[in-house]
């Protein structure tokens, strides 16, 4: 019985494998962590394999190595241009062991080839051309195995072809998408040329400002795009994910849980910059009525961000300008209408995802108003929860001019988004905006509703235990489908990329990682009990970089974490920039690294919105405030949270003296055990630090560059945090009159010039 039981966990492994299971994973303190029986069996389950038994377990054995033979061929093939295959490989059933020149001579086959220009053709092959193979007996009978020549001449891009193979009076025919990419993702001219850039990273909704509506919106970004050009001569003006929101506090107002990162979030429209707001007398009453200027100064004067009644604000405003636009441009008769022609060009460009977006936005707000009240979806009655429905499609029928409210929507925000670039390109940088693509989605979103067929159930994606989560994290969304993604020949991975590229000059991948492999956690597990599953990272990686190519946008992975060693050597071979922060770079010892150990393809920061700031970290009121909530597990994790930080922060000083961005004087003054203020000469080292590294680029966040004690997201925490809601130290105004202001921005504006990564 033994016996029994150790060849059927052997072949469940054998299984894992082939599934992309993990049996195992290494965390950062070098402890291996094995996958349980249990566990493993849940993300078969989640996987759609129910193996109760046996003979359940050698069925899918089965399937996984003799499947390929019941296909005609692969169904997608995602090659580099520059070095194709020799051939398409299919195969097909015998009723006979023909002689190779008999089945030759026997076989038609034809392929028809569309590129993804529209431009057709048909090639048929001579026997010649055809090159036959392996036999193969499987138990449902004979098959053949050949190949004919992988078609020439492709451009770049995602291709059509459809194979047909005739054998006597059989007839078998197989689409296959062929998706043609190249070696690198694609490089601005300044940096393949030598360059070296700087930037500034600043959360939108943060943004302060004499103008705005208590959240920052796209002409406050357009201004500190202005500024930052002029004053720091920085290149890069990074924001964080711009995905659409639900903007209700607190668990849907984090930019990394967004409904749908296809789309943005209305709450960063400027609407006085809308052309029909000028248009529209209700508008402009409503927005300049004295009650409701009273909210605006409230919300504008409130030290946090209140995401409900800002969203609430602007929503009852654009009822109006949309009814605007309806009656002056929405009118058949108006053919010539330049506003109605981008509006209609917008809508035929977008396509269906903006349709199912608009549509689930439409529903959404319908069954919200219908007692009960639904909070989600999977809540709506059961035929609205499929898109493809007849009620879905009787809904949109009825409610038309509703779908397209939220599609005019997107469209200004596209517009306005696209301004905010130019204007940028008007200063002469070359990069611009730096956008953010989230890991996961809401799964009460959009998306989720829309392609739920691409999410595996049963478990979410979150990371194992490290220094900063002890317990681990459960992010609390689905992880992709990675069969479903590579049978609908990767177009809704393609097309997610594409869009969140522009119209900015560089992207960031949240957690890169998942191109690799991403840590799954069974619901009802703890995170410590979960495993990492792998993707097709070869064609993942290559479509990046084609959808990097076509938009002419940077790519920035964000490899933080438990990476392995080979996953950076793949970006870097890619040209896909890494991202190296501080205080994570050190050596085996535990010493930080000199300027010269960072990698030239990387981009090079202090923290991000999850780390404490620079100024937090030296206060050490971080460790403060996660034993305040209960984020450490005992007081002697807190003690020993503290003494890390104090040798941390004496290994940064002795690197700043030693690499010489610290005088002997500076170095001694600053004393790591107590030590609550970051001095003008310690931050001056800091980013002196970082400008001088061979890192291409160099992005300081608005915290850090302002010394800003408080990090914008606490991870592990929801409503005990104001996570999301911190507003800039500044306004928009004060960067150009503060004296504190001015001076902290100089000293990022010297080293820039002194290492020649400014504009000018």
């Amino acid at each position: 019985m033994e016996d029994v039981k150790q060849m059927e966990l052997a072949a469940l492994r054998d299984l894992a494998g082939c599934k992309g299971i993990e049996l195992e994973y290494t965390d950062l303190q070098g402890q291996i962590h094995v996958l349980s029986e249990d566990t493993l069996r849940i993300f078969f389950r989640s996987l759609g394999m129910d193996l109760k038994t046996p003979e359940d377990l050698q069925q899918a054995m089965r399937q996984e190595q003799e499947g390929h033979w019941h296909q005609l061929t692969r169904p997608v093939w995602v090659e580099y241009q520059s070095h194709l295959p020799e051939e398409i490989s299919f195969q097909f059933p015998l009723t006979e062991n023909l002689p190779p020149d008999r089945l030759i001579q026997l076989l038609r086959i034809e392929l028809l080839i569309e590129e993804e220009g529209g431009y057709q053709r048909i090639q048929s092959f001579e026997s010649e051309a055809v090159r036959i193979k392996e036999t193969q007996r499987i138990a449902e009978g004979l098959f053949q195995r050949a190949g004919i020549p992988f078609p020439q001449g492709l451009p770049l891009g995602m291709h059509r072809l459809s194979l047909s193979v005739a054998l006597q009076d059989k007839r078998l025919e197989q689409e296959i998408t062929v998706i043609l990419c190249p070696d690198r993702a694609y490089l601005p001219s300044v940096l393949a040329e030598g360059g070296k850039r700087a930037g500034l990273m600043a959360a939108l909704h943060g943004l302060r400002s004499a103008r705005n509506w208590g959240i920052g919106d796209f002409s406050d970004l357009k201004k500190l795009v202005g500024w930052a050009a002029d004053r720091l001569q920085v290149d890069v003006i990074g924001v964080l994910p711009l995905h659409a929101l639900v903007n209700r506090e607190p668990y849907n107002v984090s930019p990394y849980y967004p409904t749908s990162r296809f789309y943005r979030n209305t709450i960063y429209l400027d609407v006085t910059a809308i052309e029909e707001y000028h248009q529209s007398w209700p508008a402009r009453a409503l927005a300049c009525s004295p009650e409701f200027v009273k909210i605006i100064i409230e919300l504008r004067d409130s030290p946090w961000v209140e995401y409900e009644a800002a969203y609430q604000l602007k929503g009852m405003v654009l009822e109006e300008v949309f009814k605007t636009f309806l009656k002056r441009h929405w009118k058949p008769d108006q053919v010539d209408d330049p506003r109605l022609k981008s509006f209609k060009n917008y809508l035929k460009r977008e396509g269906e995802p903006l349709t199912l977006f608009a549509t689930f936005c439409a529903l959404d707000e319908f069954f919200r108003k219908q007692p009960p009240f639904r909070q989600v979806w999977r809540d709506w009655p059961l035929p609205f929860q499929d898109p493809g429905s007849r009620e879905v499609e009787a809904f949109c029928r009825e409610y038309g001019e509703r779908i397209l409210f939220h599609q005019y929507l997107q469209w200004q925000l596209e517009e306005q988004l696209a301004e905010v670039q130019q204007a940028a390109r008007n200063k002469g940088a070359e990069i611009g905006l730096y956008l953010d693509l989230a890991l996961g989605i809401d799964p009460g979103g959009a998306d989720a509703w829309a392609y739920r067929d691409f999410l595996i159930p049963g478990v979410k994606a979150g990371a194992p235990p490290d220094d900063f989560a002890p317990q681990g994290q459960d992010w609390g969304f689905q992880p992709a489908n990675r069969e479903k993604h590579r049978d609908q020949g990767y177009r809704l991975l393609a097309d997610e990329i594409r869009r969140n590229c522009r119209p900015g000059g560089a992207l960031r991948i949240d957690h890169v990682m998942k191109f690799f492999r991403l840590f799954w956690i069974a619901e009802g597990q703890a995170a410590a009990q979960g495993g990492y599953v792998r993707d097709y990272s070869e064609d993942l990686i290559k479509i990046l970089c084609l959808e990097s190519l076509r938009s002419k946008t940077l790519i920035i992975g964000e490899d933080l974490g438990t990476v392995p060693g080979e996953v950076r050597e793949v970006l870097r071979q890619h040209r896909i920039f890494s991202y190296r922060l501080f205080y994570f770079e050190k050596d085996d010892s535990g010493e930080f690294r000199g300027p010269g150990e960072y990698p030239e393809w990387a981009l090079a920061a202090v923290s991000t919105h999850d780390l404490p700031t620079l100024a937090g970290f030296w206060s050490s009121g971080d460790i403060r405030l996660r034993r305040d909530l209960g984020l450490l597990p005992d007081d002697q994790a807190f003690q020993t949270a503290l003494l890390h930080r104090i040798h941390d922060k004496r290994r940064m000083i002795d690197t700043l003296h030693r690499t010489g961005f610290l005088s002997e004087a500076e170095a001694r003054g600053l004393q790591a055990q107590d030590e609550p203020l970051v001095t003008p000469s310690l931050h001056r080292a800091v980013i002196g630090f970082l400008v001088s590294t061979p890192a291409k680029l160099v992005v300081l966040n608005q915290e850090d560059l302002f010394l800003d004690l408080n990090q914008q997201n606490l991870p592990g925490t929801t409503d005990q945090y104001p996570n999301w809601k911190r507003k800039m130290r500044y306004s928009l105004e004060d960067l150009i009159h503060h004296p504190e202001a001015r001076e902290m921005a100089d000293r990022y504006r010297e080293w820039i010039e002194k290492s020649g990564r400014g504009i000018r």
